[in-house]
């Protein structure tokens, strides 16, 4: 089982730093070459550069009064989530689709009844 990980591309988990402007101050995100592509990705489906969606993601969530202590470990999730609704089909494997045409309180319904019926699986076992 391991194999499948362990002889994986080494260059996915590589670091890389880049440096961007979010409210008109210069800051660098270091996060593995794997999230980079996934976050290219998101950016992509909606004609943003990476740049354009990291400024948009760190101001929403300030909106939403998020504490981004960690904006590294949000960004993760965040890439995360994406790939997760993927599987689930909540975000269309077609990347023609942009991300802002989706019905997003309904994936977000979606994604909460989703976990709860894992937990309640994990639960009774």
């Amino acid at each position: 089982m391991c194999e499948l990980f362990i002889k994986a591309d080494t260059d996915l988990w590589e670091s890389t730093t880049r440096s961007l402007r979010i409210d008109r101050m210069v800051t660098s995100v270091r996060l593995e070459t794997y999230f980079w592509t996934i976050l290219e990705e998101i950016a992509k489906r909606d004609d943003m550069s990476v740049g354009q969606l990291l400024t948009r993601l760190h101001n929403e969530s300030i909106e939403a009064r998020h504490d981004l202590g960690n904006f590294t470990s949000f960004l993760r999730v965040c890439c995360l989530r994406y790939l997760s609704l993927q599987v689930t089909e909540d975000i269309p494997k077609d990347k023609s689709v942009p991300i802002s045409t989706l019905n997003a309180p309904q994936l977000l319904k979606n994604e909460r009844a989703y976990r709860a019926q894992t937990r309640a699986i994990e639960n009774a076992s």
